[in-house]
């Protein structure tokens, strides 16, 4: 039996925020990250809908990139002293995937990380508060997905949190939000929501309701994610829209070893997760095509891109995804990142050996050991072909 799950509800289109007029509820906690919904206005607009509805609200703010395991139980404990009945977070994924964490432990203070970072651990919610998302970035699409990527900064480690308990009650998809975003982050969160949908087309547990969200998906940011990045405003509507019908497919079929590795790596090198994702996107494709070439030759036709046989569409493919990153400035390796090559080669089994054990290499659609995921990432290092 499987199953299908997104938010109850999905308020989108320019203005949605308005949404916020009509919440039922005492009280609510803001999450927010760096700065820029307060700076751009709407962390204010936000909480005068709330003071229309008659809400009493509490900020979290400064919820730094790729959030600690630290903010999480500092936001938990917060909650705990206010007592909301709503968590609201806003921004890009980090404030928003920090938020679902505190939510956890604001519920069940008992719990700790390690009782909670393998898959579907997370005990049931909603007894003390709803969960609402607000998303400014378009790539992530936490708003509508059963994940929380945190990271242990001790260990070097980030880790995928998944659970259905943690897919949000309301998501509030508003594009006026995603004009704010400049063009190295418009370029990093399309990668990413392309890594996203594409991943979620040849997961394991890909479906007949989860297939058609993912084309949809590519299909969008394959028109509009060049545009949206030369800021024609109705292409970042689109791409906010695209972002998250991914998130709705790779939130019900899962993903592959694109995250697994950018997870890894991240927390090593530091690398913006979109931009590791754009990175490794292409290889993972030559990798993986001995198992579902059928799957990505689809991909390839749905895309509009050209060929006469399956290779041929699948090299189309991941030739095109490079043209992407060329057009938008994202290296097309580490080596051109700029990770130096002894420090790679120093961390590279590590790195291999902990993204083999990633919540996402699971549902890959081809089974990886250790060896050949260093070998991968070698490829993915000095720009080599993936042919084995």
């Amino acid at each position: 039996m499987n199953r299908f799950t997104l938010p109850r509800d999905l308020y989108f289109g320019s203005g949605s925020m308005e949404y916020l007029k009509t919440l039922k509820g005492k009280k609510a906690m803001i999450a927010v990250g760096g700065g820029s919904m307060k700076k751009f206005g709407f962390l204010d607009k936000a909480i005068s809908y709330l003071e229309e509805a008659g809400i009493e609200t509490k900020l979290i703010e400064g919820i730094e990139p790729d959030p600690s395991v630290e903010t999480v139980f500092k936001g938990a404990e917060l909650m705990r002293e206010f007592e909301p009945d709503w968590i609201i977070a806003m921004g890009g994924g980090s404030p928003i995937d920090a938020a679902k964490a505190m939510w956890v432990f604001y519920e069940h203070p008992e719990k700790t990380f390690d009782d909670i970072k393998d898959p579907f651990t997370i005990p049931e919610l909603r007894n003390k508060a709803r969960f609402l998302a607000i998303p400014s970035t378009s790539g992530t699409a936490t708003e509508v997905t059963a994940f929380s990527v945190i990271t242990d900064y001790k260990t070097e480690i980030k880790y995928p949190l998944a659970d259905y308990n943690i897919t949000p009650d309301v998501a509030i998809v508003d594009p006026d939000l995603a004009e704010t975003m400049p063009k190295k982050l418009t370029a990093h969160t399309g990668m990413d929501a392309l890594t996203h949908a594409i991943e979620a087309y040849v997961a394991t547990l890909n479906s007949p309701f989860s297939d058609p969200l993912a084309i949809k998906a590519i299909q969008m940011v394959y028109e509009h994610l060049f545009d949206s990045y030369n800021e024609d405003k109705s292409s970042r509507e689109q791409m906010h829209y695209a972002q998250c019908l991914a998130g709705m497919a790779f939130t019900n079929a899962l993903l592959g070893i694109t995250h697994s590795m950018a997870h890894k790596s991240g927390a090593v090198f530091h690398i913006p997760h979109g931009c590791a994702n754009a990175i490794y996107l292409p290889y993972v494709i030559d990798f993986n095509k001995k198992a579902c070439m059928d799957r990505y030759a689809h991909i390839a036709k749905c895309a509009g891109l050209k060929g006469e046989t399956d290779e041929e569409l699948v090299d189309s493919l991941t030739e095109s995804i490079r043209e992407l990153n060329r057009k938008m400035d994202i290296p097309l390796s580490l080596q051109e990142y700029g990770i130096d090559e002894n420090l790679f080669k120093e961390k590279a089994a590590l790195m291999a050996e902990r993204a083999v054990a990633d919540a996402c290499t699971g549902s890959n659609p081809r089974t990886i050991d250790k060896e050949q995921m260093q070998k991968v990432y070698e490829c993915a290092y000095y720009g080599t072909k993936v042919d084995f």
